[in-house]
């Protein structure tokens, strides 16, 4: 049977829609339930954070979308986790097509062993791209839309590893948008980075933000509040399961919150 790759009839919904869903959706690490029936809307060209003490299951929510908890052994997914209406977990889904369409950028900047032109070209050589000028093209534009390419331009062929903490998550967002995905994940991206360049990082979200579909995992109250357009508040349950206890327009669940837990969260009296 052909690989069903994830295409929609209608590439450009309209704006706000519904880019990412899950469905009463689980995970589970061998016997451990790490998440329990997770319902949450992912609107498209908007910020969502993920907050919610340690331990609750954030990051492994986050990995459902590119489907890379299939990288921890023993894991299992009951539920639908859908990406423009088709479920990521369909047996005949192309995962080499979700991972292009839903980037990911790491909690500490992973730029690899090699020039900072290459770090950015790696995506596309993968997927074929071969001509040098279009190479060269995507690379300029890639560093120009995570706000680096000023500071990198004339030293292209030079070692992404000398960069300083902060350009190198910049060239990580770089090398993620090469591919031209649709969402971008960010595990907690500002989690190694002094005040400036955490700075940065937020102003490049909120700019990315008119182009792409953006779910920050965050241990930053401040942060979230700044950057999201949406946040989402997870617990553990008394079996450390992870759970949803609400979600909702920031605004709301940083003045109003529906739920006493979220309220105690978000102003810091547990977790």
């Amino acid at each position: 049977m052909a690989t069903q790759t994830l295409t929609s009839d209608n590439p450009q919904p309209m704006l706000n829609a519904t880019k990412l869903r899950a469905r009463e959706v689980s995970l589970f690490y061998g016997q451990f339930q790490a998440l329990r029936n997770i319902s949450l809307e992912i609107p498209e060209r908007a910020v969502t954070a993920i907050i919610g003490p340690s331990g609750c299951g954030k990051s492994s929510f986050l990995r459902l979308f590119n489907r890379m908890n299939d990288l921890i052994v023993d894991t299992r997914v009951t539920g639908n986790v859908e990406l423009d209406g088709f479920d990521v977990y369909g047996k005949d889904i192309d995962v080499v097509d979700v991972r292009k369409r839903v980037g990911m950028v790491f909690q500490r900047p992973n730029p690899f062993p090699m020039s900072i032109f290459e770090n950015v070209a790696f995506g596309p050589r993968r997927h074929g791209m071969k001509n040098p000028v279009e190479l060269a093209a995507v690379v300029e534009k890639s560093l120009r839309q995570s706000a680096l390419w000023d500071e990198v331009k004339d030293k292209l062929h030079q070692s992404g590893m000398a960069l300083s903490g902060g350009q190198q998550q910049r060239l990580c967002i770089a090398r993620v948008l090469a591919v031209e995905p649709e969402v971008i994940l960010m595990d907690e991206p500002c989690s190694a980075l002094d005040p400036v360049a955490t700075l940065k990082i937020e102003d490049l979200m909120r700019t990315l933000c008119a182009e792409y579909t953006i779910i920050i995992v965050t241990h930053n109250m401040q942060q979230a509040a700044r950057v999201s357009d949406i946040t989402a508040f997870f617990m553990m349950e008394e079996d450390r399961a992870g759970v949803l206890i609400e979600s909702g327009q920031t605004s709301h669940i940083f003045t109003n919150p529906r739920d006493k837990c979220t309220e105690d969260y978000i102003t810091g009296r547990f977790g």
